[in-house]
């Protein structure tokens, strides 16, 4: 199997694949852009960037990664995710962002953001989207979430 490599993917190839691999979530309801990783010919994982789910983070210079979801059982893939966050950073960059934004699960090592140069910020206590006013069924987890984040003079070093 060759090394694994950057390749472009459209949200719609990046939602099917999501669809298919993410380990405990859908596809996200919408997207700003997507970047695969690929060996052989094969698509091995797959980032979408958005924009933030909370308003609060929705200043028109922050993207939130979405989903990072990479194939399981393939030796390169354990720095495809690395790869995946580095990548889409640089791009939302080149776009004109200046942070992003992303969370894992605290069983999630974090060890793929820290190697893309992401810092954790915080621990997060979770919650349900549902409320009196709208209920929603929770279909993913709800628990506490460790936030992430980047920016252009950390990660520039000014």
């Amino acid at each position: 199997m060759s090394e694994l490599h950057l390749v472009p993917c459209s949200l719609k190839a990046a939602f099917e694949y999501v669809a298919a691999h993410h380990a405990h979530h859908k596809p996200p309801q919408g997207g700003l852009f997507a970047v695969g990783i690929a060996s052989d010919g094969v698509v091995r994982g797959v980032a979408v960037a958005g924009r933030p789910v909370a308003r609060n983070d929705a200043d028109g210079r922050s993207f939130e990664i979405t989903r990072v979801a990479v194939e399981r059982g393939v030796p390169e893939g354990r720095h495809g995710c690395s790869m995946l966050y580095g990548a889409l950073w640089r791009a939302a960059r080149a776009l004109g962002y200046t942070r992003g934004i992303t969370f894992t699960l605290p069983e999630e090592s974090g060890a793929s953001l820290r190697a893309a140069g992401w810092l954790y910020i915080r621990t997060t206590p979770g919650g349900s989207w549902s409320r009196d006013g709208r209920p929603r069924i929770d279909k993913a987890p709800i628990g506490p979430k460790l936030r992430w984040e980047i920016e252009a003079k950390k990660a520039e070093g000014s």
